[in-house]
């Protein structure tokens, strides 16, 4: 009797063995850190006057309930989480509306237990209406999600320029060894793609780090005195900046917030499953929304903030080509020890500006890869397609690159202007609704008399 041939796993079902999980996954936790994963909390903690002590919570808040994210898309659990390789990051959106609500309620500590009831409210809102969410899926169209991953792609990029020339506090473009750092670490990317082949290939970006630091410190531009400096242990507590506070206005600031992360997350989804070659499903949306909902939620208590899908580490995916979800799901496992031990972060936190510079020069620039890639399925003979490209890409970047303008906007309007990617993300959907959605069989009635007239010559009345 023959045998029945079993069938090939799904790319984003591929086992690996436990070392490829775990460099491939310690390669995705520094991505992660080269995007910023670090960088909200400390930006917040500064804005509303917390003291160094509970920036360290904050930080480690941060690692343990991104992991615990992670784990709940990529591993799943009933209808929760998406089960593809998407790892889960502190969302950049909600930087304003933290720092506004928090100052607003107190500051400090006091204002984040007003941060923390909104949070908690729009998680188990989002949580909720997820179905509802999943019917969205029709207004993501390629002409959408690639216009929205080449803003995102192409907005990240300064970020990563500013990294690469010193970073927040110290920026400096004239230092040559900076500019030697970054462009040696981006260099030794490139031609890890060019001259490995199989599995040295897929951690060019881990190994490019790691020397990077390595040369770094042995020039005396690094040094890992926080790791001594740092807790051997230390414990997340539930409510550890005391009992949430709820009010309305911050509920409905944060709800906002998440919305933004929704989409952010709807549009890694349609990324990853154009890499992996499957189609997004409205199932899907649902269940990624579910997730990020209970994520939420969940970080509300643990004194975290909102997540979304980290764009960087959809370019790690597309770099490397390893489509595990696996591997994201051992990235998140470490994220959660990290999150429990301070000393591992803090060797970490050791890596030079310059050099995570470097490697998000390629990591972003690849998201917005992604985003090429998608737009060349769009039909751009259709006029009202290269309006809504152009005109999202054009106030995305505008925002990007003039990011004062949202003093100009009225308070109401201020959340769109909050950042590049969240200006551009929702002009390209309305943008396409107006164009595709609204009055559709009008425009195909008068595309179909323009059509009758240039064949047969006469005037249609």
């Amino acid at each position: 009797m023959r045998r029945k041939k079993e069938k090939s796993p799904l790319p984003q079902d591929e086992t690996l063995g436990f070392g490829y999980l775990a460099v491939y996954g310690f390669q995705h936790v520094l991505a992660f850190f080269a995007g910023g994963a670090i960088v909200i909390p400390i930006i917040v903690a500064s804005a509303i006057g917390l003291s160094s002590a509970e920036l360290v919570k904050l930080i480690n808040a941060a690692m343990l309930t991104c992991g615990i994210a992670t784990l709940l898309q990529a591993v799943g659990v009933w209808k929760i989480g998406v089960r593809l390789p998407l790892l889960q990051g502190i969302a950049f959106a909600g930087i304003g509306p933290l720092i506004a609500i928090a100052s607003s309620n107190g500051g400090g500590a006091t204002g984040l237990r007003t941060v923390y009831g909104a949070i908690i409210v729009s998680g188990v809102l989002t949580f909720l209406f997820a179905p509802l969410l999943g019917r969205i899926v029709k207004f993501f169209p390629p002409v959408v999600t690639g216009s929205v991953l080449a803003i995102i792609g192409l907005s990240l990029l300064p970020e990563a320029a500013k990294q690469a020339v010193g970073g927040d506090g110290s920026l400096d473009p004239s230092s040559s060894r900076n500019l030697a750092y970054a462009l040696g670490t981006l260099a030794f990317i490139v031609i890890s793609q060019r001259v490995f082949r199989g599995f040295l290939a897929t951690i060019g970006v881990l190994l490019s780090l790691v020397i990077g630091t390595l040369v770094a410190w042995m020039l005396g531009d690094a040094n890992f005195d926080q790791v001594r400096e740092a807790d051997a242990f230390g414990l997340v507590v539930p409510f550890q900046f005391g009992v949430p506070q709820f009010s309305l206005g911050a509920i409905i600031s944060m709800l906002v917030v998440v919305i933004i992360t929704c989409v952010e997350t709807t549009g890694a989804i349609f990324a990853v499953s154009e890499i992996i070659g499957r189609e997004t499903k409205k199932d899907d949306i649902s269940r990624a929304m579910r997730a990020d909902g209970l994520s939420v939620a969940l970080g509300g208590i643990l004194n975290s903030f909102p997540y979304t899908s980290f764009s960087e580490n959809v370019g790690l995916v597309r770099l490397t080509r390893v489509r595990s979800r696996w591997v994201v799901a051992t990235a998140g496992c470490f994220m959660i020890l990290l999150g429990l031990f301070p000393k591992f972060g803090a060797i970490l936190t050791a890596i030079p500006q310059p050099v995570l510079g470097g490697a998000s020069l390629a990591m972003f620039a690849m998201v917005a890869v992604v985003g090429v890639e998608l737009l060349a399925k769009v039909n751009f003979k259709d006029q009202r397609n290269s309006v809504v490209v152009a005109a999202s890409m054009g106030i995305g970047l505008f925002v990007t690159t003039q990011p004062g303008i949202q003093a100009a906007a009225p308070g109401w309007l201020g959340f769109f202007f909050e950042s590049g990617i969240t200006a551009g993300a929702i002009s390209a959907i309305l943008l396409n609704i107006v164009f595709h959605h609204v009055g559709t069989k009008d425009h195909r009635e008068e595309k179909g008399v323009h059509e009758l007239e240039r064949k047969s010559g006469l005037t249609v009345k």
